[in-house]
């Protein structure tokens, strides 16, 4: 019996890309697709949707564009690598990797809601 490895990322550059092209999509083709189910349907009512898409687009480029930063940063200051950084994180206990995901979480929630509030 022949059985393939599978790989496992943390983060996969696949994922992010093909949420962002649907939202630029549904941006694009959403006010077409609104006027086609409901003729009585105003501009506002369009408009409220593509600014939720808006914001939500807005959140996935600078969440890129922070990955991308740190990532040129955590080269050129000669840190170790991601991997080795990542190893040391297992080795923490269990309740300072809680509160570093609660922490990471809570900000990644804050960018989110700045940037609908930024577009609404």
């Amino acid at each position: 019996m022949n059985t393939k490895r599978i790989k496992l990322s943390v983060f996969r550059w696949e994922e992010p890309v093909r949420i962002f092209v649907l939202l630029l999509l549904l941006w694009t083709f959403g006010p077409i697709a609104i006027r086609w189910m409901d003729d009585t349907a105003g501009s506002v009512d369009q408009s409220i949707w593509l600014l939720i898409l808006l914001s939500l687009i807005g959140f996935l480029l600078v969440t890129a564009l922070s990955w991308w930063i740190l990532k040129v940063f955590w080269l050129n200051m000669g840190l170790p690598p991601i991997f080795i950084m990542v190893s040391r994180f297992n080795n923490l206990e269990i309740w300072h990797q809680v509160l570093f995901f609660q922490l990471s979480f809570g900000l990644l929630l804050l960018a989110a809601t700045g940037c609908l509030i930024a577009l609404c």
